[in-house]
C-alpha cells in the first residue's frame, strides 16, 4: 500500500479544479461566515478558489504559503517537528486560517472576525478528511539548467 505522503497526483487539470472549487463552495455555503477559499500548493501556486477574483485568490495563496512556511520553520526549530496543523491570523475585521491539506497541498480559508474559530477549524478538517486524496499536489520538477548557447 502506498504512503500518502508518497502518492503525488499530477497538477490539476481543468475540470478537477472546478470539482476542487465546487467543494470549496460547498464549505462556504456550510460556514456562511467564511469569505472565501482557496487550495494551493505548498509553494503557492493556485489550485482552485471560490469567492475571489483570480488575481486576489493568487494573492492570499502567495500569502498563505508564505506563513504555513514560517509556521514550519518556526516548528522546525522550536518542536522538533515541521509539521503544522493551522496557522490562524486574527485581523480587525477578518480571521484567516491555513491548514495543511495533503502531500504539497493547503487549505486558506479568509473568515469573518465574528467567526467562531472552532468552527470554521472543525469544517475545514472535515472537508479535507473527505478529499485528501484528490488534493496532492506532486512537487514541481527543479528548473533546467540554461543552456549558455541558447539567447534568453
Amino acid at each position: 500500500m502506498t504512503n500518502e505522503k508518497e502518492r503525488p497526483l499530477s497538477a490539476v487539470s481543468p475540470n478537477q479544479a472546478q470539482d476542487l472549487a465546487w467543494l470549496l463552495r460547498g464549505l462556504g455555503e456550510e460556514v456562511p461566515v467564511i469569505r472565501g477559499s482557496v487550495l494551493l500548493s505548498s509553494d503557492g501556486m493556485l489550485k482552485a478558489s471560490d469567492g475571489f477574483d483570480r488575481a486576489s485568490a493568487e494573492h492570499l495563496a502567495a500569502l498563505a504559503s508564505g506563513l504555513f512556511s514560517i509556521a514550519r520553520s518556526t516548528g522546525t526549530k522550536f518542536d522538533n517537528s515541521n509539521e503544522v496543523r493551522q496557522v490562524v491570523a486574527e485581523l480587525q475585521s477578518s480571521q484567516l486560517f491555513i491548514s495543511w491539506a495533503g502531500f504539497n497541498s493547503v487549505l486558506a480559508v479568509l473568515a469573518r472576525g465574528d467567526a467562531d474559530p472552532g468552527v470554521v477549524g472543525f469544517e475545514m478538517a472535515r472537508l479535507i478528511r473527505a478529499v485528501r486524496p484528490f488534493l496532492h499536489t506532486a512537487a514541481r520538477p527543479p528548473a533546467a539548467a540554461a543552456d549558455p548557447r541558447r539567447p534568453a
